[in-house]
This record gives C-alpha cells, structure tokens and sequence, in this order.
C-alpha cells in the first residue's frame, strides 16, 4: 500500500477517534502498514501472565537470538510488547482519551494508529527484570547498556533516541528490527 493511501487511512482513523489530523501533521511520521497476521509466529511467551508476543519470523528468529546472547552474557531482557493491530493502537488511544489525557501528551509517547512500527510485526518494547516497564529507567540498566553495544549485530536498532526527530520522549526500551 503506498504512503498516501496509508496517511488516509490513519486521518481517517483519528477523526473516527475525534482527533484531528493536525495534532500530528507537524511530526512528519513515517507510516507502516500492518503486517498480515498469518506471516507471525509466536516469539515469546510471558511466564507469569501466558501473553503470547508475536513477530515477523525472521524478527522473532533475531530476537531469540540476541536474548540468548544477552543470557549468556548474564543479562535478562524479555518482551513486554511485540506486533499490535492498528485497531489495538487505536484501543490504548480510546483509554487515553478516557483517562483525560490531551493528544498533544499522550503522542509524544504513543504513535497513532497506522504510525505505530509496532503494526510491522517487527518491533519490540523490551524490559529487564526489577525495572518498570516502559520507562525511562529502563535506560539506566545494564540491559540497555548491553542493548546500546550489542543490538545491531541482530538487526535491532532503537528507534527513539533522544531528541528524535519526531517528537517521542525517549524510549529506550523500543527496538526494531531492521533486516541486514
């Protein structure tokens, strides 16, 4: 699908949001398609919850890969979120909303739906034990340490440093995979 049928689309879905479409036009954000379902494979499973993470399957091939790597290096990194529909991007939008939050706020940390790498099957929200999930505490752990010095040689890039050129706070724990 070409870029202009996918910012359509996502216009459209942020009026049937009531948000208008300028609130982000500023930001110039790349848009994604959404990865068909059938090209996922489970990449991960939350032992404590049963959530499954899914992912692209080269994706879900180099995140098993670095995770074992990092293991053997004596660092626990895990997913705390993987693929996600462009209709659940619109759902933690709706709770958003719910909760009062202006979308001027909650997009600096949250892409709108069709903006979101998440809908690629591709990225990840990582975590490591004893820290909050997606925080930016995340990036003062040894497994970010490790992550910042290891990651590329899997094809895994944080995509929101700081002061990215898009407008999202930090996000050391967002990582995509990007084939080599």
């Amino acid at each position: 699908m070409n870029q202009a049928v996918l910012k359509t689309k996502t216009d459209q879905m942020l009026r049937d949001l009531n948000i208008d479409p300028r609130v982000i036009a500023h930001r110039t954000l790349p848009f994604f398609e959404e990865v068909s379902e059938h090209l996922l494979v489970d990449a991960e499973t939350d032992a404590a919850t049963g959530k499954i993470y899914r992912l692209t399957s080269p994706a879900a091939q180099a995140w098993q890969t670095m995770k074992q790597q990092a293991t053997a290096e004596g660092i626990a990194i895990y997913l705390v979120s993987a693929w996600r529909s462009v209709e659940y991007q619109a759902g933690l939008i709706r709770a958003k909303q719910e909760a009062g939050i202006p979308p001027e706020t909650f997009f600096t940390s949250l892409a709108p739906p069709g903006c979101s790498e998440h809908h690629t099957g591709c990225a990840v929200d990582i975590n490591t034990p004893g820290c909050d999930e997606v925080t930016g505490v995340f990036g003062e752990t040894d497994a970010f340490a490790w992550l910042k010095g290891n990651a590329a040689r899997f094809g895994f890039v944080m995509s929101f440093p700081l002061n990215n050129p898009w407008g999202f706070i930090f996000e050391p724990w967002h990582w995509c995979w990007h084939p080599q």
